[in-house]
């Protein structure tokens, strides 16, 4: 899944437009048009999806929602909007959310990464009945605006991820994915979540080529922690290798507890190089190379979008089960 040679890094300074600038690239060249999950090729779909994290995680965000959307819109039976780029905007944090109501889709959803420069966003809203049911929208509708303020990271600046509001906009059949409950229920959920594991796991490497680059004359100490990097990055690396296997051979199947799995594996692996990385290099890179810092601070951002022990336990209770 990993290369052995790192993928070349976006341009630095890095910004917005740099990350949208250069998805639009590969997206024009084709390196976006990714096999689907569980289509017979999954590893080489989250190969790709490692690759693009270990080179720069915003820039992997967006391309991973991206992707996601496409993968979404295939499983309707549908087809994207030739060169749009998509994001899928989903969250219920903190009790916001869209609804739609009457045929009319409101509300306010937080993390809309990409928020100012899509062109279309796959958006799950609440029904009457509170069904999941999924929009597609033109973002360049007015009634779909961003709200200032709400997005101010250090790590995942450039993913653009403000709240965005919804005011009224009215929905046609055309818009709507699939069937009430299509979202959630559909088999390529969970593999969804795997992908966004996968380029977690490309950004802890990408972290670990960084050490690797600077280290001249390690000592032992250095040594033993780029060990401990190396065999939680590759044994998470297996697991998803693994992953991509078992739903290529069942891809209808019922495979939550391994994307739960393999999530909580490389949330760990994003932890232990967290972790390990400035014992190995010290403050100088963290204080003199911004890029360094900068990757450390989107992994650190990006990664909580595990949700810790609640995802543990998840899978304790189903291994009891």
């Amino acid at each position: 899944m990993l290369d052995d040679q790192p993928p070349p890094r976006i341009l630095w300074p890095r910004d917005v437009d740099t990350v949208i600038t250069e998805l639009r690239t590969l997206a024009a060249v084709g390196d976006l048009d990714l096999p689907l999950p569980g289509g017979g090729d999954t590893a080489a779909r989250w190969a790709a999806l490692a690759r693009l994290g270990r080179r720069d995680l915003a820039l992997a965000r967006l391309a991973e929602g991206h992707a996601d959307a496409v993968a979404i819109l295939a499983e309707a039976g549908r087809k994207p909007v030739p060169e749009a780029l998509y994001g899928v905007w989903a969250a219920r944090s903190g009790g916001t959310g869209a609804v739609l109501q009457d045929g009319v889709l409101r509300g306010t959803v937080r993390f809309c990464s990409g928020a100012h420069r899509l062109d279309r966003a796959l958006i799950a809203a609440l029904d009457d009945d509170r069904r999941s049911v999924l929009v597609e929208a033109d973002l360049s509708d007015a009634r779909i605006f961003t709200v200032p303020g709400t997005w101010l990271p250090l790590g995942m600046d450039a993913s653009d991820s403000p709240d965005v509001t919804i005011d009224d906009v009215v929905v046609t059949g055309d818009m709507i994915v699939g069937e009430p409950g299509f979202y959630l229920e559909r088999p390529g959920f969970w593999l969804g979540g795997i992908g966004v594991a996968a380029v977690w796991l490309g950004g802890a490497a990408g972290l670990l080529d960084d050490v690797l680059a600077e280290l001249s004359t390690p000592d032992d100490h250095q040594l033993a922690h780029v060990g401990a990097l190396h065999t939680t990055i590759r044994s998470t690396e297996a697991l998803l290798d693994l992953a991509a296997s078992t739903v290529d051979s069942d891809p209808a199947g019922d495979h939550h507890l391994l994307a739960w799995t393999c999530r909580s594996a490389a949330e760990r692996s994003a932890w232990e190089v967290l972790d390990r990385v400035p014992r190995i290099t010290g403050p100088t890179l963290m204080c003199r190379d911004p890029r360094f810092a900068q990757r450390l601070a989107d992994l650190q951002v990006y990664v909580r979008q595990h949700h810790a022990e609640k995802d543990l336990a998840a899978i304790g209770k189903a291994v009891l089960a």
